[in-house]
């Protein structure tokens, strides 16, 4: 069992991978309006917390999975959080995307925009579920998860105001409309939505760790 789904783990992060370098090539095909450059296209791309979840799980699932094929025993604590932090971002990627963004226009690729906001969430939910049971995690672990996020949503909205976009030649770029205090009314309506979102990732990221504690199964201890 542990086996085949570390293969299962391997054979979804390459899905990812290749779902995130189709996005990067179609992003390369954006040509920049006055006042921005190539430089911009390619950190804006990177700056999607869509990408930055999918680069996590790749990691994570590539992590779990070589260790799982090479080594016995429960995978380190590292592991563990990067796990951990991966289901948390990705789960929170499919809601967002599905309850929100979905049926915008945006300029994706079709089966990759589905890997990243679709396919890749729901298998790292079920691999929370169904894959062996990943280390006991305590729950400070939920602290360090929702560390990241915390910390994007201070880059990007410090960031925003000071990128041009490319594609309208506006003097302000945000990944995602919610976030942008122009499409808004301003900051106020945003910092609702940072606030909600806050306590989603606080709420997903404790369930992640909460199941994760609960289907750890202790290992057995030497007598004699």
């Amino acid at each position: 069992m542990t086996k085949t789904w570390s293969i299962l783990r391997l054979a979804m992060a390459a899905l990812i991978l290749a779902a995130i370098l189709a996005e990067f090539r179609n992003s390369l095909r954006i040509v920049p309006a006055d006042g921005s450059s190539t430089s911009t296209v390619l950190v804006n791309f990177f700056s999607y917390f869509t990408i930055e979840s999918n680069l996590f799980a790749l990691a994570a699932l590539v992590a779990g999975g070589v260790w799982a094929l090479t080594r016995t025993g429960q995978e380190p604590v590292w592991i563990a959080v990067l796990l951990a932090a991966a289901t948390t971002f990705m789960a929170i990627t499919g809601i967002v995307y599905n309850l929100l963004l979905r049926g915008l226009a945006l300029a994706t690729t079709p089966w990759a925009n589905e890997v990243l906001h679709l396919i890749g969430p729901v298998f790292l939910v079920v691999d929370l579920f169904f894959a062996p049971p990943r280390r006991r995690l305590p729950w400070r672990a939920v602290a360090a998860v929702i560390a990241f996020p915390i910390v994007w949503v201070v880059y990007t909205l410090t960031r925003g105001e000071y990128v041009v976009a490319p594609l309208t030649g506006d003097g302000w770029w945000y990944p995602y409309p919610f976030l942008n205090p122009h499409l808004q009314g301003g900051y106020l309506v945003v910092s609702f939505y940072v606030v909600g979102i806050a306590a989603a990732f606080t709420l997903v990221a404790w369930g992640v760790v909460a199941i994760g504690r609960r289907r750890d199964v202790p290992e057995p201890v030497a007598v004699g």
